[in-house]
């Protein structure tokens, strides 16, 4: 074999294994790419106990209850709900009606045990992730709904 053709092969060869090779990084990362998943997108998927995740949607109207520095609240994407627990200090503009992301891992017995707890910063925001996964769950409401909804119950606390 003439070195040319042994170089060409070698070429080859090394591009094929690079390929490989991201091929396998790209399906590692494939579900660590994801923001948060919705309450549907955990039904949906069977995410195994114990996986450390986020997990976004609207924390549901009546639903906050206190228990010293616990506290538990539902997330919802107005399609599938999940109780959150979470045990610290929760952000100051934390109420119900209001865009949450939580991360912390799935328990069990299908509750959201959270480690840290996000919430949006203002009257009119809700997280690009949040609303998508509402649209996309046909529960979306525009506009004025969606701050009338917000503005009933961002008064309570």
């Amino acid at each position: 074999m003439k070195p040319k053709r042994r170089r060409l092969y070698f070429v080859l060869f090394g591009m094929a294994t690079l390929g490989v090779a991201a091929a396998l990084v790209l399906s590692a990362f494939q579900d660590n790419l994801v923001f948060f998943y919705s309450p549907s997108d955990l039904a949906e998927r069977q995410v195994e106990p114990g996986r450390r995740l986020r997990l976004g949607g609207l924390v549901e109207a009546g639903s906050v209850q206190r228990d010293g520095s616990t506290v538990h609240f539902t997330v919802t994407d107005l399609a599938q709900t999940v109780q959150v627990s979470f045990t610290g200090i929760l952000p100051d503009l934390f109420r119900e009606g209001q865009g949450v992301v939580t991360e912390g891992t799935v328990q069990r017995d299908g509750s959201f045990l959270a480690s840290d707890v996000l919430a949006k910063h203002d009257e009119t925001y809700l997280p690009k992730e949040v609303a998508d996964a509402l649209k996309a769950s046909g529960q979306w409401r525009d506009g004025a709904e969606n701050q009338a909804l917000e503005g009933s119950e961002g008064t309570a606390q």
